[in-house]
């Protein structure tokens, strides 16, 4: 399954957090956004239920993520 997460950040956390997704099992790419979202992830996964454990475990869990928008690929 595979999906994309765009997170929004407090001030100044880009470099730390993207350092901490690229290190991460299941993360394929990792980029730093200009606009109303600060970074997008994509990822891959089993499942739906490893999807939401994987966001809320090690995004939403992350110090400076404010935020999370998750969208899975349909095809």
């Amino acid at each position: 399954m595979l999906a994309y997460i765009q997170i929004s950040l407090d001030s100044a956390q880009e470099n730390r957090i993207y350092e901490s997704l690229k290190a991460m099992k299941g993360v394929k790419d990792v980029h730093v956004l200009f606009g109303e979202w600060d970074m997008l992830v994509k990822l891959e996964t089993h499942s739906p239920e490893d999807l939401a454990a994987f966001v809320m475990d090690n995004i939403r869990s992350l110090p400076g993520v404010k935020l999370t928008s998750t969208m899975i690929v349909a095809r």
